[in-house]
């Protein structure tokens, strides 16, 4: 299914909610309001048009002069083999942009829509912070969870040391310097 037709039924069913569509480049996708983002998961999921069944990637991005980060869902929907060599299909590929206040980021959680987004709300938590309401199990994955700050962030400011170790930002670095 082209891009087009998806967002033109997404547009017929939660046009206040669609933000905006760009189709015009090699990646496909709409912006939409964090609000209903949930409602509008399980629709991508549930639809028999649509049928978005994989969840590849949540990327998160920090637009510091926006006063904004964003979540970027990276959509598939797959069908069953219905040639002899066994290969699901690639019927659609989208993705779903959501735009949050960088002061309060908070997304509706998608876990239960997607079990790939558990561990993806988990990593963009803690590394821009964003905050996906609803999470099962909302915590650090990567980091410590006694660790300030969140290092994806632009503003980020990374620490001399932690519990005493030392840190280098560069390869080789005898003595660190910031």
């Amino acid at each position: 299914m082209a891009p087009e037709q998806v967002f033109s039924i997404l547009l017929e069913r939660f046009g206040d909610v669609v933000v905006e569509v760009n189709v015009a480049d090699a990646h496909p996708r709409a912006v939409v309001q964090p609000q209903r983002w949930h409602e509008l998961a399980l629709f991508l999921r549930d639809d028999q048009r649509l049928g978005f069944n994989w969840l590849r990637c949540i990327s998160g991005v920090d637009h510091i002069e926006d006063k904004r980060l964003t979540a970027v869902y990276e959509l598939h929907a797959i069908r069953p083999p219905a040639r002899s060599d066994g290969l699901w299909e690639l019927h659609a590929e989208i993705a779903i942009v959501i735009h949050v206040d960088r002061a309060q980021p908070h997304i509706p959680s998608v876990a239960d829509v997607w079990p790939a987004a558990d561990w993806h709300e988990r990593e963009a938590f803690d590394l821009l912070g964003i905050v996906f309401d609803g999470h099962p199990d909302l915590r650090r994955i990567l980091c410590c969870e006694d660790w300030a700050g969140h290092p994806l962030r632009k503003d980020y400011e990374f620490p001399l040391e932690y519990h005493g170790i030392p840190a280098v930002t560069e390869f080789g670095q005898a003595r660190v310097q910031h």
